[in-house]
């Protein structure tokens, strides 16, 4: 199975290497040196990563036979993907790769169905499921433990417990002034 793990960002120096956003929870092991990246688009690769490195909060890397900031700058935008084993699991057990999330039906705690999950957004605060409602709308749910309290795979569901205005049209408007007469 392939996997996402990263984007290739701007050029940083001359010497080839990249920014890369991470989009694994896993970068230690998916993006070290030696690891070999299928791409999309496919013609820029696959690539091999030669070494890596942390500056200022951001993962660098370079990769073999790109030595020069041109060079490195070509790769832009370029996602790079891993081969993954689908039986292999995060080492935590409240850990989930998308692939397992992806499609699990979304229910309240009621048992009333809300949709099905059809993307996971990462964002830097939390990530969210997209969620696929049956009229074709869609909903974002966070991904925090205060909202799905339970992934369940064998059933293939997620269990939420929404805060009013969620997933209705129910919110509740609370205000710190007093009503005036």
């Amino acid at each position: 199975m392939q996997l996402v793990v990263a984007r290739i960002g701007r050029a940083h120096g001359i010497k080839g290497e990249v920014t890369v956003e991470v989009r694994t929870d896993e970068p230690e092991l998916r993006l070290a040196p030696g690891a070999v990246l299928l791409t999309d688009p496919a013609s820029t690769g696959p690539l091999t990563i030669e070494t890596g490195r942390v500056h200022s909060g951001r993962l660098l890397l370079r990769f073999e036979g790109v030595t020069d900031r041109n060079a490195a700058e070509a790769l832009r935008n370029t996602l790079l993907i891993a081969e993954v084993d689908p039986e292999e699991l995060p080492e935590d057990e409240d850990e989930y790769y998308d692939h397992q999330l992806i499609d699990l039906d979304v229910v309240t705690k009621d048992g009333v169905a809300v949709g099905r999950i059809t993307e996971i957004s990462h964002l830097p605060s939390q990530d969210l499921f997209i969620v696929e409602r049956p009229d074709g709308s869609e909903v974002m749910i966070p991904f925090v433990e205060a909202i799905v309290t339970e992934i369940d795979l064998e059933e293939q569901k997620a269990v939420i417990t929404p805060p009013p205005g969620l997933i209705d049209d129910a919110a509740e408007i609370a205000s710190a002034r007093e009503d005036s007469p």
